[in-house]
């Protein structure tokens, strides 16, 4: 049994930590109406975008438009882990590192982690990680992602992923978040929803439509990479 000291140092203990988190809860409480508003933001470039794209793709041939198709018979993928800097955030990182190892082979997978948490998972269990990004989460900017984002379809273009796919949590609000998984490269395309869309409507283009979609798509990239960074920070916040 316990003697007086050490429960009176146990309790101690506890009240030091409780101070601690009191102060990280009202911090990431602070912050997050600025991580909230941020998406809000950004929600309508994002929609016009991919309408503009909806808009030009039942005009255009498939074969024309890069990024549509992975360009190596390998299997090989690249999985972006979106995960936090800090911990006591409850399951928020550790629902990122389950979202991958129950659906991916690490034999054949590469990781980017953007966060420290998901590093040290990853480096834990055996994964073979590229590149470890840790200020994108401290000072979120369109330029770093963008930065980080047209690598990635540089290296996709020269064959060194089949696929590259996305997972993070997805704010809803400041009780939850959603895990998401979402492929960045190749873009998914609907060829039925295409076709429901396609019309006999025609416009004169200027320059023409394919120069056009294939400007847009890797714009398309980059916004839904940064979406996926600023969802993860709100998210970060509601869950601490």
């Amino acid at each position: 049994m316990s003697n007086l000291k050490e429960i009176r140092s146990r309790i101690s203990s506890v009240s030091s930590t409780m101070k601690i988190t009191s102060a990280i809860k009202m911090v990431s409480a602070a912050k997050l109406k600025k991580a909230q508003d941020r998406i809000q933001n950004m929600r309508p470039f994002s929609s016009a975008l991919k309408a503009s794209i909806q808009n030009l793709l039942p005009n255009i041939n498939n074969s024309d438009i890069k990024l549509t198709s992975s360009f190596t018979s390998n299997n090989k993928s690249l999985i972006i882990a979106i995960s936090s800097n800090r911990g006591l955030c409850g399951g928020f990182n550790a629902n990122v590192f389950k979202k991958i190892n129950e659906k991916i082979n690490k034999q054949n997978t590469d990781v980017l982690c953007v966060g420290k948490k998901s590093a040290e998972q990853f480096k834990r269990n055996g994964y073979n990680i590229l590149k470890v990004e840790t200020d994108l989460l401290d000072k979120p900017s369109s330029q770093s992602s963008i930065e980080i984002s047209q690598n990635i379809i540089d290296e996709f273009l020269q064959g060194k992923w089949a696929e590259v796919i996305i997972v993070y949590n997805k704010f809803k609000n400041a009780a939850t978040q959603i895990i998401s998984s979402e492929t960045l490269l190749p873009i998914p395309i609907d060829i039925n929803e295409i076709q429901e869309k396609k019309s006999k409507k025609d416009y004169i283009f200027e320059p023409d439509k394919t120069q056009i979609i294939n400007s847009l798509i890797p714009q398309q990239i980059h916004t839904q990479f940064f979406e996926a960074i600023l969802n993860s920070i709100a998210a970060e916040h509601g869950a601490r």
